[in-house]
């Protein structure tokens, strides 16, 4: 009887398709170099030769873009470019960590209950469709303000309105995975369940979740710049871009650039991650060929 080997290449082709479909999308590609820009520029940010996104210069006050500054300054004569640089971090930052809690939380109640469904999946579902019946800006906003005013207290304002998306994305998914033939055999050998639930469930739901995870990194920055516009998340003088906004409003006629770059970076980077999410949506999903 002859022996066959598992050809590694056969072994690594699920995950050189997916690569390969990415690469070969050209509006994701386009939305990863975005989203790669602005990351490198928020990590660079304390080694760049810049000025001090604090200090504030009194001859300086609200001059346009030029030669000393690239941006222009703001209403404190603090530079723009500076300003805009270190903002990057704080709206990142933001995307990423409240998008973390989302799925640290969401995630492991949507397994528990599409897998175990019952009581359990009542309960769970009844507290996600309330919590989804306020809007996601809504909930963030009285979160934030129930929490207090702070970058930190915004991350899990928004981590937490964001967790019901990621109950029902990952539930649903439990419910079609378990619902499958090797599902049943794992049953039918023994296997305990937390067993199948770290063999068989999560990584199964994983790609989908990836995928939400990436869209909702760009509505949580929008989030973040709505509570700093509000004055709910960072605080001053620790730069913002939705702080930055919100001081911009007052001076859109005398120094309208104070409004447009803070702006135009939101818009970019927003899009970045839209069109990066959208891109592994069709490189995950195993009817796009």
């Amino acid at each position: 009887m002859t022996q066959t080997v598992a050809d590694p290449v056969l072994a690594r082709r699920p995950q050189s398709r997916v690569w390969r479909k990415l690469r070969n999308h050209r509006s994701a590609t386009f939305g990863a170099a975005l989203v790669l820009v602005f990351i490198v520029l928020a990590l660079a940010a304390p080694y760049l030769p810049i000025s001090d996104p604090a200090a504030a210069d009194w001859s300086a006050i609200r001059q346009p873009p030029s030669t000393a500054h690239w941006l222009g300054t703001d209403e404190l004569g603090r530079d723009q470019l500076s300003r805009m640089i270190w903002g990057a971090r704080a709206s990142l930052m933001a995307g990423v960590v409240s998008v973390a809690i989302a799925i640290a939380i969401g995630v492991p109640f949507g397994i528990l209950a599409g897998y175990f469904g019952g009581w359990v999946d009542a309960v769970i579902s009844r507290c996600t469709e309330a919590l989804l019946a306020i809007p996601f800006l809504i909930l963030a906003i009285a979160l934030a303000a129930f929490l207090g005013p702070s970058l930190t207290n915004a991350m899990i304002a928004i981590g937490i309105a964001a967790t019901p998306v990621f109950i029902r994305l990952t539930r649903g998914q439990a419910i079609s995975v378990a619902a499958e033939d090797y599902v049943e055999s794992a049953h039918a050998i023994g296997l305990s369940t937390p067993v199948i639930l770290r063999r068989y469930i999560f990584p199964n739901v994983l790609p989908p979740v990836l995928v939400q995870a990436t869209l909702t990194i760009a509505s949580a920055i929008i989030a973040e710049a709505s509570l700093s516009f509000l004055g709910l998340g960072q605080q001053p003088p620790a730069p913002s871009w939705g702080a930055m906004l919100n001081v911009a409003k007052g001076f859109m006629t005398q120094a309208p650039w104070m409004a447009m770059w803070p702006g135009i970076a939101i818009f970019l980077v927003v899009l970045g991650f839209n069109l990066l999410g959208d891109g592994l949506r069709d490189a995950l999903d195993p009817r796009e060929e």
